[in-house]
Formats: C-alpha cells, sequence, structure tokens
C-alpha cells in the first residue's frame, strides 16, 4: 500500500518508529517529515499528505503532532480526505469500519509507541464496512461543494 506520513517536532520520535514498522510490513512510504526535533509548523506537514491523499497519489496518510488534534483539523479542510484521531485499536478499527477514514491521527506525546503500532496494522488492514455508512459518508461527501 503507498503511504504518506508527517510529523512535527511533537510527532517525530513516533514517526521514526511507524515507518519502520510500515516498511518492515511492505508498504511504499513516504516520509514527508519532518526530520528533526526543532519546532515546526504542523500545518505545512498536514498539507503535504492531506493533499497526496485527496488527489489519490497514496491509499492512506498518516500523521502525528503532540496531540494529533492539530494535524487531524488541518488535514480535514482538504477535499476527500477523512483523517480520524485516534488513541486506541478501539477508535482506529471504526475510523476505517464505520468512517473509511484515510488518514490516522495520532499524538505522540498521548499514546505509547507499542499501542500506536498496533493501531496503524489495525488502520491498515481494517475494511470500511460499506451498507448504511455509505449514506452517512456521501453527505460528508457533498460538504465538498460547499
Amino acid at each position: 500500500m503507498k503511504i504518506a506520513i508527517g510529523a512535527d517536532h511533537g510527532g517525530f520520535d513516533l514517526k521514526k518508529t511507524i515507518v519502520g514498522i510500515l516498511k518492515a510490513l511492505g508498504h511504499d512510504v513516504t516520509d514527508f517529515g519532518c526530520h528533526g526535533t526543532e519546532s515546526v509548523d504542523y500545518p505545512d506537514f498536514a498539507e503535504k499528505v492531506a493533499i497526496g491523499v485527496s488527489e489519490g497519489i497514496f491509499e492512506r496518510g498518516i500523521l502525528i503532532c503532540g496531540t494529533g488534534i492539530g494535524m487531524s483539523m488541518a488535514a480535514n479542510r482538504f477535499p476527500n480526505v477523512r483523517c480520524a484521531l485516534c488513541h486506541n485499536l478501539y477508535t482506529a478499527r471504526l475510523s476505517r469500519e464505520h468512517n473509511d477514514a484515510n488518514i490516522l491521527a495520532m499524538g505522540g506525546r498521548v499514546i505509547g509507541a507499542g499501542i500506536a503500532a498496533e493501531m496503524v496494522k489495525v488502520f491498515l488492514e481494517t475494511a470500511f464496512e460499506g451498507g448504511r455508512h455509505t449514506r452517512r459518508l456521501d453527505k460528508i461527501n457533498a460538504f465538498n461543494r460547499c
């Protein structure tokens, strides 16, 4: 799977761990940065990942900042992006099953590397259920016309 990943300084360490896991699982990973712990602006990295997912260049995206809140807010400004801020396996699974989320946002200062790694696996392996959820996503997608 083609995956875009990005982080600010608050998510840098967790991003390094996740990139290694994604590559070990055989995914094609594009790392949009950041590449160190010096303070940077999270919207710059959210934009790069969100554009790639929005335009269909990447199948999924992962964004990590200190809490995940800023990244998710920024990413969801782009058409066709459904970025879900998740903190556990349940929300990661439901974000895919019910919401067909295509970007996972996480907080590098909120969750540990072990649970984050499991969340990424669940996010990538879980299929969208469709059915009644499709109708709801159609309503969300209609917002892009506003």
